[in-house]
């Protein structure tokens, strides 16, 4: 009996591994850059004086940066220990910012290290700085979210919801893009406006107008591991809308005499598929489309029952040209983004079997058919625009 008390005393005794609270430094945001033949590794950390609930005295930052320099990304974050009085500990990381310059050389090295680390959890997303450096970007601290960290997180979950332009990528999603030969990733942007500078002192968060504001813009297009392209705004929503990826967005249109009409996407759904025409590989997508008018600034009759399909087939018109804007973009880059390797080989297998160790050159000339289908449910709570007025 005695034996058994003493063995069960070694598989109970649980706590072997536990942290105390007060010997760690919560590290939110992790930054990635380039510095000479080696990487500088900047972490984001709780202040949690400042961010504790009532106890925050108002003349600290809630958070403090730190950077190191080392031959490996793991390397340099052990080297903040020297500087850090508390263990870095990023079991909350809530982004990681890669700068442009270090994603232009290539990332699989610095992603290799913090995908094998058990402490770091997936749910993070990935973004890179762009035109500038994850350093700077860290830096900068922002009003309404205390956390900077935090701010990018739920800004991205935000914006990716309302607005078509972005696409919020965690770690797991990134490295199948990475290890796919066939297929490449994209990661949202993100740019420092203002004066970057002044961002990282407290007087940017004093002020009605931030000095310096963190913006996400555009997509960075990568070819293997390497940023090779940006998509711009335009670009970036035709991405969106050939991946399936809109859940709710606005966008505008021009009216046939002059003017804008505004329309809020509510819904949305592509159909990719492939086939085999004459021997050669095609893409066929089906985007449907659910709109409603949200706002009217030009002189139009909605009540004309040939105004509503009239309107439909300038926002067809619009759409499917932005939807080509981007896939040419990625032809240029050899870079096939979208999957559309996968969608030959589930209908040709063998062919594909053929083609895909140059998929590259073949994506660049593959033929790509888009037919849009955008209906116009609603027209508000108003029929007519404002504008028109009747004649006295």
């Amino acid at each position: 009996m005695s034996c058994i008390l003493i063995l069960l005393g070694f598989v109970l005794s649980g706590c072997w591994d536990r942290h105390e609270l007060n010997d760690l430094a919560i590290t939110v945001g992790i930054g990635f850059d380039t510095s000479g033949k080696q990487y500088l590794v900047t972490a984001q950390i709780v202040n949690p004086n400042e961010v504790a609930a009532k106890k925050g005295s108002g003349y600290s930052t809630p958070v403090t940066t730190l950077s190191a320099t080392g031959v490996s990304t793991l390397e340099a974050v052990r080297k903040l220990t020297t500087m850090a009085p508390r263990k870095i500990f990023a079991s909350h990381l809530r982004i990681l910012v890669i700068g442009e310059d270090l994603a232009r050389q290539g990332i699989n090295k610095v992603m290799d290290g913090i995908s094998r680390d058990h402490e770091v959890r997936s749910d993070f997303y990935i973004i890179v700085a762009k035109g500038t450096t994850a350093s700077k970007v860290l830096k900068v601290l922002t009003p309404i979210e205390r956390i900077p960290a935090n701010k990018m997180f739920k800004t991205l979950e935000t914006s990716e919801k309302s607005w078509s332009p972005t696409v919020s990528v965690q770690l797991d999603r990134f490295l199948t893009n990475l290890g796919d030969p066939t297929r490449e990733a994209v990661l949202t942007g993100l740019v420092i406006k203002g004066y970057s500078k002044k961002g990282e002192s407290r007087t940017n968060l004093n002020e009605t107008s931030p000095l310096s504001i963190l913006e996400y813009s555009g997509l960075a297009l990568f070819k293997q591991d390497k940023l090779v392209d940006w998509l711009n705004e335009d670009e970036s929503k035709g991405y969106n809308y050939i991946m399936g990826n809109v859940k709710s967005t606005m966008g505008h249109l021009t009216c046939p005499e002059g003017g804008t009409l505004s329309l809020e996407i509510i819904r949305e759904k592509t159909k990719m598929k492939g086939k085999m025409v004459n021997g050669k590989p095609e893409i066929n997508i089906h985007v449907f489309v659910e709109e409603n008018v949200s706002e009217v600034q030009c002189h139009i009759n909605l009540l004309d029952p040939q105004t509503i399909p009239e309107l439909e087939g300038i926002a067809e018109a619009n759409l499917t040209k932005i939807m080509y804007a981007v896939i040419q973009k990625a032809k240029q880059n050899k870079a096939d983004i979208f999957g559309f390797g996968e969608a030959i080989e589930d209908v040709a297998p063998k062919t594909w079997t053929l083609m895909k160790s140059d998929w590259g050159n073949e994506f660049a000339k593959l033929k790509v058919k888009i037919d849009v289908d955008i209906q116009i449910r609603r027209v508000g709570t108003i029929n007519n625009s404002l504008i028109e007025r009747p004649e006295e």
